[in-house]
């Protein structure tokens, strides 16, 4: 009896090892999707990039159904410390991460898939990432706001970049609803589809608009952010050139989906916003930096917080190559390849540091003080 019992009792010891996998996984899934996706966007074509891009758009997509199949593992075995993260306020806003990774990897199901999957099979694929993502993250972009007001516990000074993880996801769908525009039948559906992703692109601007001012007054008034936290201030890049990416490839679909004058004044719209909005990508990317540099000075340590380097820069990587499309200005296309250039180099680091850490236990590790009580009940 104690031989047949014991299979049984060891099946049933929850696996430890998911304890500790936070939302905040998902950014790696986001940072290695970009790289493909940025990388298509470039106008750079020399022999093997084509086949380089789809390795890396592979590797995202069997990276995300690995850790989706993990993160369902932690529910399962560990929903104390899951419905502890929902009341944390500096781990909740990483669920937006979730919906950005499954959307970052429909864009390369778009971009790159094809040559993989096929055309067909890539537009299923596509469009069922496109759903999925855009669902979780209405539901964060709602649900996780409600929680900062009714549930978490936040000090005075305790704004973050992160705070804008659960409301940019919105403007990632709106990025990807375009590739589906030419898929659909003409009229109705097209015209439905653009203008729907055009609210995704208002109601994730308007929300980033009301975060970033509490971000910076965090910065005037308290200080700089931890050591650890400090690369998350490149998460402020995401938005901005997420957003430019946007219109641009909505100004790219409007003539087939929307008419007169409307197509027209879109295609304008996309560079009237985005050359300005990108001038203030590169001017926070400037401040960023040195705040980065400041950190390293004085140790700032390994931390998945590293991932911010490459999903924001990313998307200025996209946002620069759409406008370098519609303007021609070669001086876009040189910003888009020297954005790219510092992608692939933190990718690189990041994700070798992530993989040395995930083997050797230590970024799964409990942490070595009990979580502060973040969370309250109004």
């Amino acid at each position: 009896m104690v031989t047949v019992a014991q299979p049984r009792t060891t099946a049933a010891v929850p696996p430890r090892s998911l304890r500790n996998l936070g939302p905040n996984w998902y950014a790696a899934v986001m940072g290695t999707a970009i790289v493909a996706n940025a990388g298509a966007a470039l106008p750079v074509r020399l022999p093997g990039l084509r086949d380089a891009y789809e390795a890396v758009w592979v590797l995202s997509a069997l990276m995300l159904a690995a850790l989706l199949v993990a993160r369902a593992g932690h529910w399962l075995h560990h929903r104390d410390r899951a419905r502890a993260d929902l009341l944390d306020p500096a781990v909740a806003p990483f669920y937006g991460c979730l919906s950005m990774a499954l959307l970052a990897v429909g864009i390369g199901t778009f971009s790159v898939g094809p040559g993989v999957i096929g055309e067909r099979d890539a537009v299923v694929a596509g469009a069922a990432l496109f759903g999925a993502g855009t669902l979780v993250g209405l539901v964060v972009a709602v649900a996780i706001p409600y929680l900062m007001i009714t549930r978490h516990r936040v000090a005075p000074g305790g704004a973050s970049p992160v705070w804008l993880l659960p409301v940019v996801a919105p403007m990632v769908a709106a990025t990807l609803g375009p590739r589906l525009v030419p898929h659909l039948p003409a009229g109705q559906w097209r015209e439905a589809l653009l203008l729907g992703c055009y609210a995704l692109f208002g109601l994730s601007l308007l929300a980033v608009l009301l975060m970033l001012p509490l971000v910076f007054a965090r910065l005037v008034h308290h200080g700089p952010l931890p050591l650890a936290l400090t690369p998350s201030l490149f998460l402020v890049l995401g938005p901005l050139g997420q957003s430019t990416t946007a219109v641009n490839s909505l100004a790219d679909v409007a003539p087939s989906a929307i008419g007169s004058p409307y197509a027209a004044g879109l295609g304008a719209f996309a560079v009237v916003y985005g050359v300005p909005v990108m001038g203030f990508a590169l001017l926070w990317l400037a401040l960023a930096g040195a705040m980065v540099l400041r950190a390293v000075r004085r140790g700032m340590p390994f931390a998945m917080t590293w991932w911010s380097f490459t999903f924001p820069v990313g998307t200025c990587v996209t946002g620069a190559a759409s406008l370098a499309a519609h303007t021609g200005l070669a001086a876009l296309e040189w910003a888009a390849v020297a954005l790219y250039v510092f992608l692939l180099a933190a990718w690189a680091v990041t994700g070798a540091r992530t993989l040395r850490g995930l083997v050797s236990g230590a970024l799964l590790a409990a942490p070595s003080a009990p979580l502060p009580a973040t969370a309250r009940t109004r």
